[in-house]
């Protein structure tokens, strides 16, 4: 299921909610929140929860044997447990998501034809494994307590919010919310404006570029674009990637805030950056802080084997993208840069024009989700052929069409990606104060219409959508 789809919207989401509403305890709330998850994952994989289960139950057994042991006199049981229960989770992710790139580069090793399983790889897997580690290790250097109740532990992976596709929410951000949580007015009404706001990036923005992304490089007609088709698809995709995850992140960040759960920020804007270094601070922040503290720092962090740490974060954060050696590539391609940085450039950029910065990073953006997109290097290569027109025009007829007929759309989505609103938002806010802002009943009204004039729109461009995937749902 996914949260921009009419059935999602106008009968899952309601339902919970009021169910939710109507019963009084907290346990019983949980239980609700827990059953409506567990059918929001079976929705599209009736069969793969049952993996989610498995990995949930094992890591709860590791970390309860493991906070059974005393610290002081059994630390080789305690980390014999952490061992146990990191497997249990990351064996599965091994097995259904890498075991055919696995297979296949022994093959052509090889030169052996060990057929390949094809596995059907289930949804969310690398973001649900990557939370209950993180509930693990956190256990064991002592950063929170043991749950003893599995059903609450289950709800903590399960959450239907950001169960597909994040943020990656650690066990510690939640663990007082679990049993204690009083949502306001307040809340609920920033939640559900923050969910609409991303549904309407969602299905305004973010499809949109998507179908232009199949128009150009997504097309069959690959190899006869125009540099500047092959220029104007990219940019799409630029957009389609930042609109589409971070309009789920918002919204599971909206829908957490309803029911009482404070989630981490996933986004901040991070096509404003002017080094890859505040880049990968922008991103996708759950992921780059959990290779950052769970694995980075663990190695020895920049106090030794920096080079060696570097290196395996960012191969690591590429291969969680994917089994394909594209996004390996890709994490790679940003290491060097993040070395770059470290060296030299970042110390002339700082004292540099801020101009000269973005103009650093458009082409190395670009680039980096030309590396993303293409899992097949072939087809990368005659992409970057078009878009240097190695032999062919830059522009043609159908460029200028296709740029003319999507100008304002991309210009209107450079500038979405792009601070200025909570900018904008400050300067009010200073002119005056935020008591006197919120208590205006032209604040209330203008916020209402806003939302319910996005959830309108947003319904129209579902019922009429032909393409509304989530890109990062396959991660």
């Amino acid at each position: 299921m996914v949260f921009s789809s009419l059935f999602f919207l106008y009968a899952f989401l309601p339902l919970c909610l009021i169910i939710y509403h109507l019963v009084k305890k907290i346990e019983h709330k949980n239980t609700v929140l827990l059953i409506f998850s567990l059918f929001f994952y079976a929705w599209g994989e009736p069969f793969w929860v049952i993996q989610l289960l498995i990995s949930g139950c094992l890591v709860y057994l590791f970390g309860r044997l493991m906070a059974a042991c005393r610290p002081d006199r059994e630390q080789k049981s305690r980390k014999l447990f952490l061992i146990l229960g990191i497997m249990s989770a990351l064996i599965p992710l091994l097995v259904f998501k890498y075991s055919d790139f696995f297979i296949e580069n022994l093959n052509a090793l090889l030169g052996s034809a060990i057929p390949l399983p094809n596995f059907t790889l289930p949804i969310g897997i690398s973001f649900y494994t990557f939370q209950i580690i993180s509930y693990i290790v956190d256990l064991y250097w002592g950063n929170c307590r043991v749950q003893k109740r599995l059903d609450y532990f289950l709800l903590y992976e399960s959450f239907f919010p950001q169960l597909i596709a994040g943020p990656i929410v650690r066990y510690t951000d939640i663990e007082q919310a679990m049993t204690d949580r009083h949502p306001s007015a307040k809340d609920r009404a920033l939640g559900a404006r923050r969910f609409v706001a991303g549904l309407a990036k969602k299905c305004l923005i973010a499809n949109y570029a998507g179908s232009l992304v199949e128009q150009s490089i997504g097309s069959s007609r690959l190899g006869q674009l125009s540099g500047l088709e092959a220029l104007i698809g990219l940019i799409a995709y630029t957009f389609q990637i930042y609109y589409d995850f971070s309009a789920y992140s918002d919204m599971a960040i909206g829908l957490g805030r309803i029911f009482g759960f404070h989630f981490p920020e996933n986004f901040n804007y991070p096509y404003s950056s002017r080094s890859v270094t505040d880049f990968w601070r922008r991103w996708h922040i759950s992921l780059s802080s959990f290779f950052r503290d769970y694995v980075y720092i663990p190695l020895g962090g920049n106090r030794r084997h920096q080079m060696l740490n570097l290196f395996i974060v960012w191969f690591l954060t590429g291969f969680w993208h994917g089994a394909s050696w594209n996004f390996i590539f890709w994490g790679l391609y940003y290491l060097l840069f993040l070395i770059l940085e470290k060296t030299f450039l970042l110390s002339v950029l700082e004292r540099a024009p801020r101009l000269l910065g973005y103009l650093y990073m458009v082409p190395v953006t670009l680039f980096g989700w030309a590396l993303f997109y293409f899992t097949d290097l072939s087809k990368l290569a005659l992409f970057l052929g078009r878009l240097f027109a190695v032999d062919g025009p830059f522009v043609n007829l159908e460029g200028r069409v296709l740029l003319r007929q999507n100008l304002f759309f991309l210009l209107l989505a450079l500038l979405g990606s792009l601070p200025i609103l909570p900018r904008l938002k400050d300067r009010v806010n200073r002119k005056y104060s935020e008591l006197e802002v919120h208590a205006s009943p032209y604040y209330f009204a203008a916020n209402l219409v806003q939302i319910l004039g996005l959830l309108l729109l947003s319904t129209a461009s579902l019922a009429g959508a032909s393409y509304n995937p989530f890109l990062y749902f396959r991660f």
